[in-house]
């Protein structure tokens, strides 16, 4: 799993350069002054489903897997400008910009191959998070597989 959360990091910091932090998710969000720079975006296993493919007798271990694998990713930025619509198009396109990374993120991830033995990676779900601190907060799943692990 390392190589893989290490894969998407590289992906996100060369390929999306407007993110300013990505990390893996040690609840950073959840401090009271977060150490993050923003835009962040945060990157954890949300849930590995395993399944049996048998016996490989000259590997270890020799019992072989799948792995249905969950990524998650929040992504997070201090909103500090209105978006109403009397609100100048300057102040608009910066309260926006959320959804222009998620954008660029999705442009990278989905269909990704995220390591050896992988599938690629399909978004399946995106979740807002309502906080009281101006943060703008989403949590984007992604899913795929892992053979033989």
């Amino acid at each position: 799993m390392k190589v893989i959360l290490q894969n998407i990091q590289n992906k996100l910091t060369s390929e999306v350069t407007d993110l300013k932090y990505v990390d893996e998710d040690c609840g950073q969000l959840n401090m009271y002054q977060p150490p993050v720079k923003w835009p962040c975006c945060l990157i954890d296993v949300s849930a590995i489903n395993y399944t049996h493919l048998g016996i490989h007798r000259t590997k270890i271990p020799q019992t072989r897997q799948t792995g249905k694998i969950a990524v998650k990713l929040t992504l997070a930025n201090l909103k500090l400008t209105n978006s109403s619509g009397m609100a100048p198009q300057s102040q608009k396109d910066q309260a926006w910009f959320i959804w222009d990374l998620a954008d660029k993120i999705h442009e990278k991830l989905h269909g990704f191959c995220p390591g050896e033995n992988c599938t690629k990676m399909m978004r399946s779900n995106l979740q807002r998070s309502v906080r009281d601190d101006g943060v703008q907060e989403y949590f984007i799943t992604y899913n795929f597989e892992a053979s033989n692990v």
